[in-house]
């Protein structure tokens, strides 16, 4: 008996071995990178020109696919999920953040994590609903390129997501142009340098944009805490989270500002730690969205938008605006 039990936990072991050696090697071999300097397809577009000195208001929202539940958790946080619950939870997910876009109705809007056709999405085409559905909030753009960020080498590169940011040329009324940059910055690597790598990278296009003498506005998750201290700010340490690293305000070039804040008499976050379901006052938030602008762009009224995170980990964030003429 005793030798058919050996026998069997063996054969089970085996079993789970091989399959996830399978799994690790499909990884391997299916892995790639999409290219560099990638020319995108403009959807929506038109030939509107952004007015200077007239106010703008900009939204940076990541969507996490439409898998983050309020109770739902991360695996490569320490949770227990890589996939959305269902095709339904994604479906209202997905549309009670655009009820939330639409109540703030910004003119320009930045979304991060936006599935297309993706398992762990159930396949639900989300860039199509929010362009269908916010077809009043469009970026409008005349010009769009993907461009690569740096990531991790070695093994621990399967471990992220292929990180970029999206470049959009905006034409103005006083013949310059505002370009629009959408950034994702790497989360889950070793030691939060390939984080600060993809910003000087990020920051060399922009001081060339700048210095022909173009606005730069540039908005998204910075997978940093833009405002230094946020585990003392909304009560809940955060000082074993890797991820949870300050945004490195030293390498900001000149000419350049990073925008972000809280309001102190009701301080909200833009992220959660998605270890655990979300709790109020419980979890670990942080500050991880916001912008940098050109030195000829006036900014203000930085919001972070309390929406629960009910349908997503990110709160968005706004921003008003002005290029100065």
């Amino acid at each position: 008996m005793a030798k058919k039990i050996i026998i069997a936990s063996v054969s089970i072991f085996l079993s789970l071995l091989l399959v996830v050696g399978g799994y690790v090697m499909y990884v391997i071999i299916a892995y790639y990178r999409i290219e560099d300097n990638l020319t995108l397809e403009v959807t929506n577009n038109n030939d509107s020109i952004i007015e200077v000195n007239t106010d703008q208001l900009i939204m940076s929202f990541n969507t996490g696919f439409g898998a983050y539940s309020v109770d739902y958790s991360f695996f490569m946080d320490g949770g227990k999920y890589s996939r959305a619950y269902s095709k339904d939870e994604v479906l209202k997910n997905v549309n009670g953040m655009i009820s939330t876009i639409e109540s703030v109705n910004p003119n320009l809007l930045l979304l991060q994590e936006v599935d297309i056709d993706a398992t762990r999405s159930y396949h639900v085409d989300q860039a199509k609903m929010f362009t269908d559905k916010l077809n009043k909030v469009s970026t409008f753009a005349l010009n769009a390129t993907r461009h690569s960020l740096p990531i991790e080498t070695g093994f621990r590169k399967f471990l992220d997501l292929d990180r970029c940011y999206t470049k959009n040329i905006l034409k103005t009324s006083n013949n310059k142009n505002l370009v629009l940059y959408n950034v994702h910055l790497s989360a889950y690597t070793k030691d939060g340098t390939i984080a600060t790598d993809q910003l000087v990278v990020l920051f060399e296009d922009m001081k060339k944009e700048f210095s022909n003498g173009n606005y730069i506005v540039c908005g998204g998750d910075f997978n940093k805490d833009l405002l230094q201290n946020s585990g003392e700010i909304f009560g809940v340490s955060g000082e074993d989270y890797s991820w949870a690293k300050p945004f490195p305000t030293e390498i900001i070039p000149d000419g350049f500002s990073l925008v972000s804040g809280y309001d102190e008499s009701n301080p909200i976050a833009s992220c959660r730690d998605t270890e655990k379901p979300y709790v109020k006052g419980e979890t670990f938030t942080i500050t991880l969205d916001g912008f940098i602008v050109s030195s000829n762009v006036d900014y203000s009224n930085y919001k972070v938008i309390d929406a629960g995170f009910i349908n997503s980990d990110h709160n968005p964030v706004t921003m008003n605006f002005k290029l100065i003429g």
